[in-house]
């Protein structure tokens, strides 16, 4: 193999979301990787949908929707 050419690969201890901790090897930069979604957290894997409210998502669509509704009555009613 070339020298120089490869990424610097190493052991990297990973914490998943339930708090487990494995060792690994990765070319991850860091020694420490912690898992925000994981397959015991991910809706796919545990059949549970949880909405998870980034940046206040669902309180402007539903702000959105409701302006609609209100416009759709305003015209009904002319």
């Amino acid at each position: 193999m070339k020298k120089g050419i490869h990424p610097y690969y190493h052991t990297v201890e990973v914490v998943m979301t339930d708090g487990t901790i494995f060792k690994t090897r990765s070319c991850y930069k860091a020694d420490k990787l912690v898992l925000e979604i994981d397959s015991k957290s991910h809706p796919f894997y545990t059949g549970k949908q949880v909405l998870v409210d980034t940046a206040g998502r669902v309180d402007r669509f539903q702000k959105r929707l409701e302006k609609t509704k209100q416009i759709q009555e305003q015209r009904r009613k002319k």
